[in-house]
């Protein structure tokens, strides 16, 4: 093909609304929108089944807006290497990704494209401040939340401005590219039917949810947020993700509406989403290894049958496994209920941290490499600004406080509904008869609880104690 031709290389931008890359290739004549799903590099860090699952139907989202869209399984390098040589390329256009591996690569075709004097440019299409861009006072990192959001990203450059969708968009296929079925990113066993059924996915489900949450969860977000019976959390994560909608479409929207504690609130969960790239970017190793080297020798125990039990939910205690049957069911967890599964995982069973984080990205539709690293390294009490190790959270109290009336808990644990509140989170407290009148017998249709809590905690508390002792 004689034509001139710019690729647009969509990543975790799947959207035409405020897309810098895709603005600046719109101002050529011709436009070859292209997604490539790159497993070969990504190694580890591919997507796990949810992510994948969710990928799926934005891709088809993305194409009902853009039928031009073409789609490639591979590796980047090559593929994009193929397109310049098929193709009369002046430039190609992507927005930057913050992952180790992708930067990575992103800067080995970077240079085999200016080789061949192709214009390649990238622009930050994710994140509100880039992770080069907030430093101390000394130039060096922060390594605390509060300082590194209030201090750093409030006082520094504001946002910038959202960008318009472009006009038109003069877009050309490959006939060499696949079908997005052709990817098989749906699972065999089409478990993923039910999951569709939770969320509303693309851009157009992604605006859905920002104006829902502003008309009805921001107005008391600070506290109704740690409820997972209420809807005042955003849902916006995975969208956020994979890039139906930028967070700086999210900030600018907030920022419009009266300040208050909730705005303020919610804004600092964007804050947090930040600390974790800047993390991420400062510390590549940030999903392998402890921020904290100290950590490098806690006593972890390796116990499968414990770690089967706490991913499927069958704990024996209640606020834990519906907190875990929700990722099942739905691909999502609660804020407040990862916190204390989270803690459950890490403290009360002393299963490593790493398995958490492994298990999470592969039933996490919003997985993020960044946040999903740097939340479990938080829990575990090894990483930046993270929770000190005397902080484990209560099962039982956890549930009676931000769970009142059992009604979240009932909804995932079924077999617990005809219990009376008073011993939801506490069954084996329950007197025989209670039980017997609810249907549940312990260790049939509910599970024992698969360790002692006092004992667990008191265990818990002395292996870091003594941790705390040693050298670093």
């Amino acid at each position: 093909m004689s034509k001139s031709i710019a690729i647009m290389w969509f990543r975790q931008d799947l959207r035409l609304s405020d897309n810098p890359a895709l603005l600046a290739a719109s101002k050529h004549e011709n436009i070859l929108p292209i997604y490539i799903l790159d497993d070969e590099n990504a190694g580890e860090m591919k997507m796990g089944a949810a992510s994948r699952f969710w990928l799926h139907h934005s891709l088809n989202s993305l194409k009902s807006s853009l039928p031009e869209l073409c789609v490639y399984q591979g590796d980047a390098i090559e593929i994009i290497d193929s397109l310049s040589k098929r193709y009369t390329i002046e430039a190609i256009y992507w927005n930057r990704c913050y992952e180790p591996w992708r930067i990575s690569r992103d800067k080995i075709i970077k240079e085999k494209m200016h080789k061949q004097d192709i214009h390649v440019e990238s622009f930050n299409a994710s994140l509100l401040w880039e992770p080069w861009t907030i430093f101390k006072e000394d130039k060096t990192p922060y390594k605390v939340f509060t300082p590194f959001y209030r201090k750093g990203c409030l006082k520094s450059t504001p946002p910038r401005q959202v960008l318009p969708q472009p006009s038109s968009l003069n877009g050309v296929i490959d006939n060499q590219a696949l079908t997005i079925d052709m990817l098989n990113l749906l699972p065999e066993n089409r478990w993923d039917i039910e999951l569709a059924k939770h969320w509303e996915i693309g851009e157009k489900g992604a605006q859905v949810a920002l104006a829902r949450f502003i008309d009805n969860g921001l107005s008391n977000y600070k506290k109704g947020r740690n409820f997972p019976a209420k809807k005042h959390t955003s849902h916006l994560s995975v969208h956020i993700h994979f890039g139906e909608i930028s967070v700086h479409q999210i900030w600018d929207q907030i920022q419009s509406l009266p300040s208050d504690d909730n705005t303020d609130h919610f804004c600092s969960e964007l804050g947090w989403r930040e600390f974790s790239y800047s993390l991420l970017y400062q510390q590549p190793e940030l999903p392998t290894k402890n921020l904290q080297t100290k950590f490098d020798n806690f006593p972890w125990q390796n116990n499968p049958m414990l770690l089967d039990a706490w991913r499927k939910g069958k704990t024996g205690f209640p606020i834990v496994d519906a907190g875990m049957r929700q990722l099942w069911q739905t691909g999502y967890v609660h804020n407040r209920l990862r916190m204390v599964v989270g803690s459950f995982l890490v403290k009360n069973l002393l299963i490593d941290w790493r398995y958490g984080e492994r298990w999470f990205w592969d039933c996490l539709v919003d997985a993020d490499h960044a946040n999903n690293s740097a939340s479990w390294q938080w829990v575990a009490g090894c990483g930046a600004d993270a929770a000190p190790y005397f902080r484990i959270f209560n099962p039982i109290t956890q549930g009676e406080k931000f769970d009142p009336d059992g009604s979240f808990t009932k909804k995932y644990i079924p077999e617990l509904a005809h219990l009376p509140v008073k011993y939801l989170f506490s069954p084996w407290m329950a007197p025989s008869e209670v039980l017997a009148e609810a249907n549940v017998t312990l260790g049939v249709n509910y599970p024992h609880p698969i360790v002692d809590l006092k004992a667990s905690r008191e265990t818990a508390l002395a292996a870091f104690s003594d941790l705390g002792k040693k050298e670093i």
